[in-house]
């Protein structure tokens, strides 16, 4: 008698102790921070920041931005973003949900947090990882970088270097038919979380799902990730067509060849891949937005018309924001040529022959 009456007591104050870690916001909930304050992170920032508090029995009502420090008009950027909540550089005119927190420090921003979601240029991730500390020990990130780097055995996927900056960290990735103005206007549009383990999955559609912003999942990552960081090279392409006031026939030729070359590269380099993924909005959709918006396309039909040198349109059209095309372009090229594959990306290969070793921009249509 006296084992089961111990026994109701031991479930009774499991109960109860369950019960208290709940109410006090317990380690059931997941809290966020997003690493990374430009047009995109700011964009995802209002999404993640108004679907955390819709969701209070799942994740802590707090966001941590972290933004890098810069002074508008005389103020911190920082201290604007916590009194007006809005990004007044990168994405003005657009306001936060009050719980999404401006941090100048990323160990500020990511402490005690259980999901990461990278936004930002890919080039700063080897600087700004070992800052990051504080988070806990289950922390699982995303990447929402669209970009890849390139080793001497061919390309390496960013969500794989923030896997190994973090120290083994799970990370997905979450790519897609995005523009990010768009997205912050809650003009409706889809995207794809390529993961790796299905309870992942369901969390990051969870945080990032909501009627204006429609989120698939796929058990693929490097699918996504190739597809992400090769469309912007693709649509240097469609910016040259632009500057060459071709019509919509010839753009369509460049995303159809474009996308071919995306899939083969994709399955040449990397194991696993799906056919499903390049019909997914973080395949085809993306391909297609980006070739018709987004600064790539943009910058590249400046080139085209002969508006100076990519650093120089960079610096005139992108106020501060890094193009990903042009990087993505150079290093894909390396790796080609390494491997002896030119002939079999004629597209890729002529892209960036034009945009960096002198090709006229008409030779883009002698593939």
């Amino acid at each position: 008698m006296h084992s089961v009456i111990a026994l109701i007591s031991l479930v009774a104050g499991s109960a109860t102790a369950t019960s208290l870690l709940s109410l006090r916001g317990g380690a059931a909930k997941e809290k966020v921070a997003v690493i990374g304050s430009g047009n995109w992170g700011s964009a995802i920032a209002k999404i993640v920041g108004r679907n955390v508090l819709d969701q209070p029995d799942k994740f802590d009502p707090e966001v941590r931005m972290w933004v890098f420090e810069e002074t508008v008009k005389g103020k911190n950027l920082t201290s604007i973003i916590n009194t007006e909540h809005e990004n007044v550089k990168y994405l003005p005119g657009i306001k936060f949900t009050e719980n999404v927190v401006a941090c100048p420090d990323v160990g500020d921003a990511c402490c005690d947090a259980t999901l990461l979601i990278f936004v930002m240029p890919h080039q700063f991730l080897s600087k700004t990882c070992p800052r990051m500390v504080g988070y806990k020990k289950n922390c699982r990130a995303i990447s929402l970088i669209k970009g890849i780097e390139f080793g001497a055995k061919g390309p390496i996927l960013i969500s794989s270097m923030i896997k190994d900056c973090m120290g083994g960290m799970d990370v997905s990735v979450l790519m897609g038919a995005n523009v990010a103005n768009e997205v912050a206007r809650d003009e409706f549009c889809e995207s794809t979380v390529g993961y790796k383990n299905g309870a992942t999955g369901r969390v990051w559609q969870q945080l990032f799902d909501c009627p204006t912003f429609r989120v698939g999942t796929i058990n693929d990552v490097a699918g996504p990730e190739i597809c992400g960081a090769l469309k912007n090279v693709v649509a240097l392409g469609a910016g040259f067509c632009d500057g060459l006031q071709l019509g919509g026939n010839t753009k369509a030729a460049i995303i159809r060849i474009g996308l071919k070359e995306i899939v083969k590269f994709a399955k040449t380099f990397f194991s696993g891949v799906k056919d499903e993924t390049f019909l997914e909005s973080c395949g085809l959709a993306d391909l297609v937005t980006t070739c018709f918006g987004g600064r790539n396309r943009k910058c590249a039909e400046a080139f085209a018309r002969g508006k100076g040198t990519w650093e120089q349109i960079e610096k005139d059209m992108l106020n501060g924001q890094k193009l990903q095309g042009t990087i993505t372009a150079k290093d894909a090229m390396v790796v080609l040529k390494a491997k002896g594959l030119e002939k079999e990306f004629p597209l890729l290969s002529r892209i960036h022959d034009i945009a960096f070793e002198g090709a006229p921009v008409a030779s883009l249509l002698e593939l």
